[in-house]
């Protein structure tokens, strides 16, 4: 007997009670129906049913007919009425047969059969949850923004409008700045869409806007450029929060992917905001307006009461001009859109850490292993012979091979600098197919991969020697330094590695990340031409030797070193600077703290600009190459040696 309420005996049913299907053999389909109030016809069928016939009068319902006969109930009154279905995975009978899986209706929901309440449709069958999508960027992307706040466009605005007047005149403090209000807008941003403070978020942060303080203090361009590169790479960082390999490696210039969608992102949040705060918009305007004409009317009356004040002025306000419109113009849309990007990206960042990274296929002890042991046995027979060289002297190793001093130091780093990145490579690979099946396969992926690092490092300290004999035979170039800080990186790399074996790896992949970062600010902070001139100005006090006309391009960071030259070199090499220094007189926020170094230094002492007394500048050419700067003339060693031209001796250094 099913648990569905019947109706009385002499009671005629309820429209919630009648049957929902007819006994089999029923000449009109089912017993006469008794009349119903008006009403009652006249309530609305919902049309959400399951078991509602289609217009051609076939049943959408996936029960057999058999179930529906069995399902039709005879009450004591002789009435037919319709059990109410089992919940789905209720017992059904004697054998506790599962129910039908299809939703039941509720008895305020009974269908209602014939002519005068017209079709009724179902909707399709429950098919379970959708499959999930196939598509990699599905699984990375994650759920629209929130709207956005109007401290997030305020912050945008200011970003444009500084970035319209700070950096059309060139780079220096004008970008951290600029920066400040950008990583407003990201934090408000953050903030909106209930997104936490981590320590490795506040750590991006800071070290993006410290990498911005190399423009402030270096002239040099080349620092310039990778700190830039590097600040928008931990910004990145920052906003997306990457833990694994493929989260810092395309978090790092994900922020990218909001280019387009930022913008898109804040114009509609403007339109909803405009739209809901209309009154509000007048008196904001109108109080700018007034607050900007007040400034304007008394400040040229000040300005024109008072020179000190004149040229105070000056100095703060960005000169702007009709020229530069277009590129003001430029720059004002690009400090939006990237601060939008940016703020959009802190919102709703894309996870990178959800891309599937999958294991390569462990391989056997033996074929794993003795290729790596071949391989350390080479490094550590190398490392033998670097030690043998060490105590027992270059004359002997020069001697044997025929080389020149220099010409081993040159030929030797850069080939061990290759080994170092393959041997990073290798290393990587073989954790891809590391044995993994118990402690003792975990021993030996250590073991050996330990000793390789180790050994990797031997090898990082022998290329860091042989630089330090190419440089002294040569001289300290851009170039050199610059292959010198990446093979100390690496170095650090591999410490980085071989922690991370002992430790665990899950610090690593931002470890490295944050190394590089690092790395790039210290480079820039060290200013590698003040680095460079300091070099080749005491190889000069030792040798004799100095290669100036190199020397004059370097930036304004090197004028201090160069400044302790005796004369006639220090104005031969400060000569050019000078020229550059004076007819480049940029606005505070675009001039450097080097360049205003080297500006003071040259006021005080001027260089003497007589080119008679320097050498002729094809003596300063012969074999050197524009980029290493290998060739250097000998000059004499103070003023009462030098009595001419003729006295310089050019040399090449290849002796």
């Amino acid at each position: 007997m099913s648990d569905t309420p019947t109706a009385a005996p002499g009671r005629e049913p309820e429209p919630a009670d009648q049957p929902q299907s007819e006994p089999k053999g029923s000449p009109g389909g089912g017993p006469e129906r008794s009349a119903e109030p008006e009403r009652a016809r006249a309530e609305p069928e919902p049309e959400d049913r399951a078991d509602a016939p289609e217009p051609d009068g076939q049943s959408r319902d996936p029960e057999p007919e058999a179930l529906r006969r069995e399902s039709v109930q005879v009450d004591s009154a002789g009435s037919p009425h319709q059990a109410e279905p089992p919940r789905q995975g209720q017992a059904t009978g004697p054998g506790h047969a599962p129910s039908s899986p299809w939703p039941h209706h509720a008895p305020h929901q009974a269908p209602r059969h014939g002519p005068q309440y017209g079709p009724q449709y179902a909707p399709p069958p429950w098919r379970g949850p959708a499959p999930p999508s196939d598509s990699w960027l599905d699984g990375i992307r994650p759920e629209p923004p929130a709207p956005v706040r109007m401290a997030t466009l305020w912050s945008a605005l200011a970003t444009a409008l500084l970035s319209a007047l700070l950096l059309g005149d060139g780079l220096g403090v004008n970008l951290l700045i600029v920066a400040v209000p950008a990583a407003l807008a990201a934090f408000f941003a953050a903030q909106a869409a209930g997104r936490r403070f981590r320590p490795w978020t506040a750590a991006w942060a800071i070290g993006a806007l410290a990498l911005l303080l190399v423009p402030a203090l270096s002239d040099a361009s080349w620092p310039t450029f990778l700190a830039v590169v590097a600040a928008l790479a931990a910004g990145s960082l920052a906003l997306h929060g990457g833990r694994t390999w493929p989260g810092v490696v395309f978090g790092s210039v994900g922020m990218f992917d909001s280019i387009v969608t930022g913008p898109v992102w804040g114009w509609r949040g403007l339109r909803e905001r405009a739209g809901g705060s209309r009154g509000r918009w007048g008196p904001v305007v109108r109080t700018a307006a007034v607050a900007a004409g007040l400034l304007v009317v008394f400040g040229a009356l000040f300005a024109g009461a008072d020179a000190a004040f004149a040229d105070l002025l000056g100095e703060l306000i960005p000169d702007v001009s009709l020229i530069d419109g277009p590129w003001r113009f430029f720059l004002f849309l690009l400090g939006l859109a990237g601060t939008l990007a940016a703020a959009r990206t802190a919102a709703a960042p894309l996870r990178w850490d959800r891309l599937a990274r999958s294991s390569g296929k462990a391989r056997g002890r033996l074929e794993w292993a003795l290729p790596l042991v071949v391989l350390n046995l080479l490094f550590a027979a190398f490392i033998a012979v670097q030690l043998a060289v060490l105590f027992g002297g270059y004359d002997k190793v020069l001697s044997e091979t025929g080389l020149t001093y220099a010409a081993y130091a040159r030929q030797g780093f850069w080939q061990l600098l290759w080994a170092t990145l393959l041997t990073l490579i290798v290393i990587g690979l073989a954790l891809r197919w590391a044995p993994r099946e118990g402690a003792r396969d975990r021993t030996l992926v250590r073991a050996v991969l330990g000793t390789l690092c180790v050994l990797t490092l031997v090898v990082v300290a022998s290329a860091l020697r042989r630089m330090d004999l190419y440089v002294d035979a040569y001289g300290l170039t851009r170039l050199r330094i610059s292959v010198a800080a990446m093979e100390l990186w690496l170095g650090l790399v591999i410490v980085l590695i071989i922690a991370a074996g002992l430790l665990g790896s899950r610090w690593l992949p931002r470890a490295v990340a944050g190394s590089a970062a690092a790395a790039v600010l210290v480079f820039g902070l060290a200013s590698p031409d003040t680095l460079i001139a300091e070099r080749n100005v005491q190889r000069y006090e030792s040798t004799g030797k100095i290669d100036v006309d190199y020397l004059r391009d370097l930036s304004a960071d090197a004028v201090p070193a160069l400044d302790r030259l005796r004369e006639p070199l220090r104005s031969c090499a400060l000569r050019t600077f000078q020229s550059d220094l004076a007819t480049t007189d940029g606005p505070w926020y675009a001039t450097s703290w080097a360049e205003v170094r080297a500006r003071s230094i040259l006021e005080e002492r001027p260089a003497d600009t007589d080119r008679a007394r320097c050498p002729q500048d094809e003596l300063y050419g012969g074999e050197r190459d524009e980029y290493d700067g290998d060739a250097e003339f000998d000059a004499p060693a103070g003023p009462d040696d030098y009595d001419g031209p003729d006295d310089y001796d050019p040399g090449t250094g290849m002796d």
